[in-house]
């Protein structure tokens, strides 16, 4: 059975961080592409930012500079770390896991950013 858990939101303040975890179960994490998506209420799902197996990066140019992605393969574990927050990032955020066709979701977990 293959799982994505999130961890890691909440409510923050305007310019404050936060640190998302992912830990992945069934699958063979090394070789999958993972990601961290976001959806805020009335719009469409969007990617965040991506991190390839070979550790090669992408973000969103709305993140650029603020957020940062990582993975730790020996701990089957995703992170965004997200500085400079605004409300504009007040979304769910899904963890995402992808290799060729095959996709998997995590449940998501709520980041709200007040002013």
């Amino acid at each position: 059975q293959v799982q994505l858990v999130e961890s890691g939101g909440g409510l923050v303040q305007a310019g404050g961080s936060l640190r998302l975890s992912c830990v992945a179960s069934g699958i063979p994490f090394a070789i999958y592409r993972m990601g961290w998506y976001r959806q805020a209420p009335g719009k469409q799902r969007e990617l965040v930012a991506s991190i390839t197996n070979g550790v090669s990066t992408n973000y969103a140019d709305s993140v650029k500079g603020r957020f940062t992605i990582s993975r730790d393969n020996a701990n089957r574990s995703v992170y965004l770390q997200m500085s400079s927050l605004n409300v504009e990032d007040t979304a769910v955020y899904y963890c995402y896991a992808g290799f060729f066709t095959t996709e998997y979701w995590g449940q998501g977990t709520q980041v709200t950013v007040s002013s």
